[in-house]
């Protein structure tokens, strides 16, 4: 199993935890959201989920004793990032989406897989989120231009789509 299999093994673990302790649906996101929509390997380093903002303010200390009982360790606050033998999850606002890139997160598809209940974006909202991050300096820096060749990939899959 590579990287990315274990990756969204480990996601669709979590999301059945949210769907059935926190009775929340989670977004998967991110490069490894990316490429379950797009069918492209974009090596994902990490987990990166979408949560409604309630989780992770009013119900943080909930969000964050679930994963702790999957074995789960915090480690960032800033970033809402937690590890697992080096796997790492980190959640932001679902909510950001729209104010981020516009992307109508009320009308995200919901999936299930191997029992999971998750959100997933697609192939034209990913282009909105990586339009918009791709003009950040910050991004731009961290990321050495990643962020434009999964534009350029992203448009070619629409184009072949369509």
């Amino acid at each position: 199993m590579d990287r990315s299999q274990i990756l969204h093994k480990e996601f669709i673990q979590i999301a059945k935890e949210l769907n059935s302790k926190l009775n929340a649906i989670p977004v998967l996101y991110g490069s490894l959201g990316l490429q379950v929509t797009s069918g492209i390997n974009y090596s994902p380093r990490d987990i990166d989920i979408l949560v409604p903002k309630e989780f992770i303010e009013e119900k943080w200390t909930l969000l964050r004793q679930m994963m702790e009982g999957m074995g789960y360790i915090f480690v960032d606050l800033h970033e809402h990032e937690f590890n697992k033998n080096g796997i790492k999850a980190a959640f932001s606002f679902l909510e950001d989406l729209y104010d981020f890139a516009g992307v109508d997160y009320k009308a995200l598809e919901i999936k299930s897989f191997n029992g999971a209940a998750y959100k997933q974006l697609s192939l034209h909202d990913y282009l909105k989120v990586y339009l918009q991050s791709s003009k950040d300096s910050y991004r731009k820096k961290k990321n050495n231009s990643k962020d434009l060749i999964k534009i350029d990939r992203i448009r070619r899959r629409i184009k072949k789509n369509e």
